[in-house]
């Protein structure tokens, strides 16, 4: 008589299926665990478990718990440039930020639970603070691009850096609000980018003025201005001879 396989026993723990996005699915678990436990509580092994992968296939797509809050804002990224659209195109840079900014909070939702419990940890670390930045860094001269706001002139890296600094500020107020309408952090967001405006309008003033003495500076700093110096030296010590044959240009 054939043998019947054995059943699973009820104190065995079942395996559960590997996602179709591996990357995805290790941050999700990830966000899973930090709804429910301290940050420090995590070990990678639960990360595995949870996210129905071995621990080395986890080695292989991300090496620490940080560089997967990195993976959370690269989905978030996706999510956020997936749904872009040129409706605001023609509206003033507040308010496609605006957009942009909430746009953005709705894609950090469903990962709301988790992320007020690893905020306040993360603060307390300045090494993971930096490295955070980077990335946010990264992450937000793309969604000013998407947004049709310059990234790459002069000014370019204080607008990404203003605008990180801004999203953090928001975020702030949007972890401590559960009002379906989000009122409190459609209130701050309206203060912070009214901030941000008056700022860039101080800063943007500041470079149109001082760009004749940036101008002197490159200059000088090319040496141009030396040698052309000593070719009038020259030119005075000539003019200063007894010559018949010197004649000024023409």
């Amino acid at each position: 008589m054939a043998r019947k396989p054995a059943s699973a026993s009820p104190a065995e723990p079942v395996a559960k299926a590997a996602p179709a996005d591996p990357r995805k699915g290790a941050v999700e678990a990830l966000m899973r665990l930090a709804a429910s436990r301290p940050w420090d509580q995590i070990e990678l092994g639960d990360i595995a478990t949870e996210a129905g992968i071995s621990l080395a296939a986890l080695r292989g797509l991300f090496p620490s718990k940080l560089a997967m809050l990195g993976g959370l804002t690269r989905i978030v990224d996706d999510a956020v440039m997936a749904g872009a659209s040129d409706d605001l195109a023609a509206e003033p840079a507040r308010e496609r930020m605006f957009d942009l900014v909430m746009r953005r909070l709705d894609a950090l939702a469903p990962y709301k639970e988790g992320l007020r419990r690893i905020m306040p940890v993360v603060k307390r670390d300045p090494l993971t603070l930096a490295a955070l930045n980077r990335g946010a860094v990264n992450s937000w001269r793309y969604m000013l691009a998407s947004a049709g706001i310059a990234t790459e002139d002069a000014l370019g890296s204080v607008r990404v850096q203003g605008a990180v600094l801004l999203m953090a500020r928001v975020t702030e107020t949007w972890l401590d609000d559960n009002e379906p309408e989000m009122s409190k952090t459609m209130a701050r967001l309206d203060r912070e980018l009214k901030t941000a405006g008056r700022i860039m309008a101080r800063v943007e003033d500041v470079h149109r003025l001082t760009a004749p003495l940036r101008g002197l500076a490159r200059a000088l700093c090319s040496g141009r201005r030396p040698h052309i110096r000593r070719r009038e030296r020259a030119d005075e010590r000539y003019r200063g001879e007894d010559r018949d044959d010197y004649a000024p240009a023409i």
